[in-house]
């Protein structure tokens, strides 16, 4: 039997979730008490940060850390930990206030005056115009350049001329010439960026970092040296980037008045890179002015995201590694800021590329499900959610599955900042959402010792007792690391790659790789985001197809993209010419990024018989023709997700339901040496299936409820001997209902505190909102029902099914326990547990602290009913 799924049969898999475990110097007796709730709810790692701890890497703190260590110790847990004391990790613990300026953030700024010629000797003060005298001693000029405007229009020409030699002290002296002119004044200046970032690291000059290292990395490894690569497993980062735009949002291109990541280094890169006349063309980093605007900007993000990957991600990651920890962690993604400056930085694959695990997270209503392409009012405004749906897991499992460093592993951070209106419902979905995408490690947000109710960022996973689904945590937790564990240690398969977008978007109009990504999964076509730099670095074209690292594909996608690096144009003339399919989205490209001529490179590479271009819209239709898919699915499953994982001697497949109220109910054919069993990662259990195997194929039928996943293994008939599968059938579109209960049903309720000591609270002669008005709408906590049901003994499993659940349900038949379920669908097989005569059915319901505590991440929410809202009924599965 394969090693992974003899694991998890076996009760041994891997751990893969290790939540965050906030310190603000709790005593060491409420500590131990939290560590313990963590393991019992089946977790044996954590990440602690100091959120807010008053003395982060002070005594007090090393009293909490040893405290933290030994009794993670003795349990046999792994502990990671928090780079700093504040998110977002770069303020080094506020060491880099007051530092030398080559320590410091800088930044390139740019204001610009107006003038009119001609006119002889005009002057002009090189100082910033405004009401107010701005702080302008430390700022260093780096040039000043004339820029032609259109007299009308008033846009810029594109005829610039460097006038920095008439500059006499904070002067310019300048005999302007007839017409228009915009007179630019750039400068170096340590003032500027996010204000609440002012005495962070500059993240892209190294000895700048080194604080960070030497303030926080070297003391824990001082102090716990001797534990590192044992209990100690490494460190996280959280949301570096950036931060050079004052303004919040996601939309800091260049382009957008703001002042610009800066270094020496940089600086001397672009001269090296644009040649002597670089200082002339720095003001089209801000405004249009002609054809070498774009082959600026892109020479500009390719060094700055370069300087970033190097300078930050990659020397800490290579501290970490070479002291015996791993270095994780993630950006800030949310609405396509992987791409970009301010609270980005700039290119995803790059940034995180010195790290051991791919990162992303997911928090504040990103996922919501149904909001795949409407957009959802979160606390930012609006969500693009099309790239949270279809984007953000793609792209960070797509690094874990390409980096060989990466060891195919990549860890979301998530349920964070959802408030209470998020339960173990929502979890799972997120969950699933995130397996069936590549990811498989979680940090989930968060485990609190404040004393309840934490205001900050709900909700929390213990919450000191109060949090009535704790209780049930374990069930998620379980799940996650079996799939998890599952889903490790073997190969990914997929079929397509698409280019990512970075690049492109740097040098013109482009689409972003989500739209494609979008199209493809809709199809049920996996695939994974592939940077131009995997492409011309480690990309192998091998037998008409695309080798990276351990991934295959059967052909690359390339997102409109009105300008492409002319390196990557050379390069996929060779994978076309070797038989390589490409496909073009919308349209091919018309230049380089760089501004070289390349117009006979694309016309040539547009004529080539493997090559062309399709509509979006008809993107994954036209690879279903080409047999790029190689699973069957009967009919249109917008909702329906797949993925495929392979070992050495078992292949994997996942089916996921993400929509919230629609079933699925299709046909699906597997590639399969022989028999298909399903493995049921709740009951750790595995189940034959009903179906039909012929010439490599296995069919079969496929129903799952919203909420539903179900996972299948198929492999050489020996192998699959060793399974131990059980005969029991599972539910099938052939069930049909036997019986409905109709009650009466007697109902009693229990808070947190007060589990399992319910009180009565009357008789229900249906079953109904139980925060309806009239009813318990303030109360938060788990209501039993009970009531009767008179049996007459049948063949085969029966089922009882609850119908709606609000939301998560537990059953007893005749006092014997017939399960948990945290999710649709709420079924139960209680055949075996009915007698004939008089049977007592109970089923708890435990909502959510929603209802009871007020917290303003809930408000973004629609709360769902309380309580069992029904209908409940038995049915088998009589043909």
């Amino acid at each position: 039997m394969n090693s992974r799924l003899s694991d998890n049969l076996n009760g041994s898999p891997d751990n893969y979730i290790l939540p965050f475990f906030w310190q603000r110097g709790e005593d060491q007796g409420t500590i131990r008490e939290e560590i313990a709730r963590i393991q019992e709810a089946g977790i044996q790692a954590l990440c602690v940060e100091a959120r807010p701890h008053p003395d982060f890497v002070g005594p007090t703190w090393w009293e909490t850390m040893d405290a933290i260590l030994n009794e993670a110790r003795s349990r046999g847990m792994k502990v990671w930990v928090f780079d700093d004391d504040h998110y977002p990790t770069g303020r080094a613990v506020g060491r880099l206030i007051g530092a030398p300026r080559e320590l410091r953030r800088l930044f390139l700024r740019e204001h610009h005056i107006d003038a009119i010629g001609p006119m002889k000797s005009a002057s002009f003060s090189l100082r910033q115009p405004g009401w107010l005298d701005r702080q302008e001693e430390d700022d260093k000029l780096i040039g000043v350049t004339a820029a032609r405007r259109h007299p009308q229009s008033g846009e810029l020409t594109g005829e610039l001329l460097d006038v920095s030699e008439f500059v006499h002290g904070d002067r310019l002296i300048w005999d302007v010439p007839e017409g228009f002119w915009r007179i630019f004044v750039m400068a170096e200046t340590p003032i500027g960026g996010d204000p609440n970032k002012q005495d962070y690291v500059n993240y892209i000059v190294p000895e700048s970092v080194r604080v960070l290292i030497d303030t926080v990395y070297e003391r824990f490894y001082e102090r716990y040296r001797e534990d590192f690569g044992k209990t100690f497993a490494g460190f996280f980062s959280d949301e570096p980037g950036f931060y050079n735009d004052p303004a919040p949002g996601f939309d800091s291109k260049l382009g957008k008045s703001m002042p610009l990541p800066w270094s020496g280094e940089l600086h001397a890169l672009l001269r090296e890179r644009v040649g002597p006349e670089f200082a002339k063309l720095l003001p089209l980093l801000w405004h249009e002015g002609g054809k070498r605007t774009q082959a600026l900007r892109y020479t500009y993000m390719d060094l700055v995201s370069r300087l970033y990957a190097k300078h930050f991600a990659e020397q800490i990651g290579d501290w970490c590694r070479s002291h015996g920890v791993e270095y994780i962690g993630h950006l800030i993604e949310d609405n396509n800021a992987h791409t970009r400056l301010g609270v980005g930085a700039g290119h995803f694959f790059r940034a995180l590329r010195g790290q051991d695990m791919s990162g992303v997270d997911v928090v504040l209503w990103q996922l919501v499900p149904g909001f795949d392409e409407t957009p959802f009012t979160w606390c930012a405004g609006e969500t693009d959610s099309e790239f949270f749906h279809y984007g953000l897991a793609k792209l960070a499992s797509s690094l874990g599955h390409l980096d060989p460093k990466k060891k195919g592993r990549t860890v979301a951070e998530v349920f964070g900042a959802y408030g209470w209106a998020e339960g173990l419902k929502l979890m799972k979905w997120m969950t699933d959402h995130m397996l069936v995408r590549g990811v498989n490690h979680f940090i989930p947000h968060a485990f609190s010792q404040k004393e309840f109710p934490d205001p900050d960022c709900p909700p929390h996973l213990y919450a000191r007792g109060q949090n009535p689904q704790f209780r049930y945590y374990r069930i998620l937790n379980e799940y996650t690391n079996r799939m998890a564990h599952l889903l490790s240690g073997g190969r990914h398969v997929a079929s397509v790659a698409v280019l990512y977008h970075a690049e492109a978007e740097w040098s013109g109009e482009s689409m972003s790789f989500h739209k494609p990504v979008k199209e493809l999964l809709r199809n049920q076509i996996d695939c994974d985001v592939v940077p131009i730099d995997y492409l011309l670095e480690s990309a192998v074209p091998e037998e008409a197809k695309l080798r990276i690292h351990e991934e295959t594909f059967d052909c690359l996608v390339i997102p409109y993209s009105e300008a492409l690096p002319r390196d990557l144009f050379l390069r996929l003339f060779v994978y076309a010419r070797q038989g390589l399919p490409l496909v073009f989205v919308d349209g091919y490209p018309v230049r380089s990024s760089e501004g070289e001529e390349v117009a006979e490179i694309i016309e040539t590479l547009s004529e080539l018989s493997k090559v062309r271009c399709v509509k979006l819209d008809e993107l994954a239709t036209s690879l279903k023709g080409q047999g790029v898919r190689k699973i069957e699915i009967s009919g249109a499953h917008p909702y329906l997700r797949h993925y495929h994982y392979v070992h050495s001697d078992l292949d994997v497949h996942m089916f996921f339901n993400e929509h919230p109220y629609e079933e699925i109910k299709t046909a699906v054919e597997l590639p399969a040496p022989g028999d298909v069993l399903q493995y049921d990662a709740f009951r750790n259990e595995l189940f034959f299936v009903d179906g039909q195997f012929r010439q490599g194929r296995f069919g079969m039928s496929l129903n799952l409820s919203p909420y539903e996943s179900a996972t299948f293994i198929a492999g050489e008939k020996e192998v699959m001997q060793l399974c131990n599968a059980k005969r029991e059938a599972i539910h099938t579109e052939t069930n049909i209902s036997i019986a409905t209960l109709e009650g009466p049903w007697t109902l009693s309720m229990a808070s947190s505190e007060q589990y399992p000591r319910f009180q009565h609270a009357g008789k229900l002669t249906e079953l109904q909102d139980m925060s309806a008005p009239g009813r318990f709408p303030a109360f938060s906590g788990t209501f039993r029902y009970e009531s009767q049901l008179d049996w007459t003994p049948a063949e085969g499993p029966v089922w009882l099914d609850l119908g709606e659940v609000c939301e998560t349900a537990q059953v007893w038949v005749n006092d014997r326990a017939a399960g948990i379920a945290i999710c649709p669908p709420y079924r139960f097989e209680v055949g075996s547990r009915l007698r004939e005569g008089s049977n007592t059915i109970v089923i708890e319901v435990t909502n959510t602290l929603a209802k009871k505590v007020s917290d303003p991440f809930s408000r973004f929410a629609q709360w769902e009913p309380s309580g069992l809202i029904g209908p409940v009924r038995l049915i088998d599965n009589r043909s």
